[in-house]
């Protein structure tokens, strides 16, 4: 597969933010539910007068319903002409026909190889609980998870320290079929602020279905006392779903910030990252 732009038109890297409440998850449906992707290709329709042409996005990560965004990155392929008519008013008419739960930040050109899904090196997620006896500040309560157990995050941590690195992470993730759930996670660790909220960074290289919010509900079963610190790792190492391991809930989950490599090496990160993963045979021969 080819990250090649059609001859006559021009890739332009979106960089933008959601909130997730009201969408149905990022990727457009049949069913014609209210979704990210549908609201910016509507208003890109709209603002750019293309009728009944469709610029369809490209995102470095679908999020799921009720997920939000504040880092998230897009590409699209718009003719030429097309471009070189609005690109110094696209972003402000965009502003003004979006709705204000999704913002473009910044519509740019890509640089040759950009693909915003198979280019990144990297997806920086925040997850954000608070076990505050009296719940979640109102003010907060559309972006933090309320866990009415007391949580001991130094717990968490030890726990989460067995899970980085690369791992199959079928016990944390909703298989899909012919997708692999070997994914090498980068970064897990849980700091509690001065408000009370713990925050989760979890940074991978990819995310497969459901990841984050498996590790954090096995996480949460660490820091409330319910598992001890070595469970997750035990968990991860079965390679099985385990039905102690729960899906939080999504709206305490953003994705915070997308990484690509410098523009030389675009192209073959994107190549790469098309692959089909496997890890390394145990033992030896």
């Amino acid at each position: 597969m080819s990250d090649e732009v059609e001859t006559g038109f021009v890739r332009v890297r979106l960089d933008l933010a959601y909130d997730g409440r009201e969408f149905s998850g990022w990727a457009k449906q049949a069913s014609g539910r209210r979704t990210v992707q549908g609201e910016i290709e509507d208003a890109l329709r709209t603002v750019t007068r293309s009728g009944e042409a469709t610029y369809e996005l490209t995102v470095a990560g679908r999020t799921d319903a009720g997920v939000h965004a504040r880092g998230q990155v897009a590409h699209v392929d718009l003719p030429e002409e097309v471009w070189g008519e609005h690109r110094e008013k696209l972003l402000k008419r965009l502003a003004g026909r979006l709705p204000k739960d999704v913002r473009v930040w910044s519509l740019v050109e890509a640089p040759s190889g950009f693909n915003a899904r198979f280019s990144a090196v990297w997806r920086r997620y925040a997850y954000r609980v608070t076990d505050n006896p009296g719940g979640v500040d109102p003010l907060l309560r559309g972006h933090v998870l309320w866990h009415d157990w007391p949580l001991d995050v130094d717990a968490m941590n030890e726990a989460a320290q067995l899970l980085v690195g690369e791992h199959d992470f079928a016990a944390y993730c909703k298989k899909r079929e012919g997708a692999t759930t070997i994914r090498t996670l980068q970064k897990l660790s849980l700091v509690r602020g001065g408000d009370g909220v713990i925050t989760a960074t979890v940074r991978a290289d990819a995310f497969c279905h459901n990841m984050v919010r498996s590790l954090i509900g096995a996480l949460l079963f660490v820091g409330d006392g319910h598992r001890g610190p070595e469970w997750p790792g035990k968990v991860l190492g079965a390679g099985v779903r385990d039905s102690a391991v729960h899906v939080v809930r999504p709206h305490g989950l953003t994705l915070e910030e997308v990484g690509y490599p410098a523009d030389e090496l675009l192209a073959a990160r994107s190549k790469e990252a098309r692959n089909k993963r496997t890890l390394p045979s145990a033992g030896c021969c």
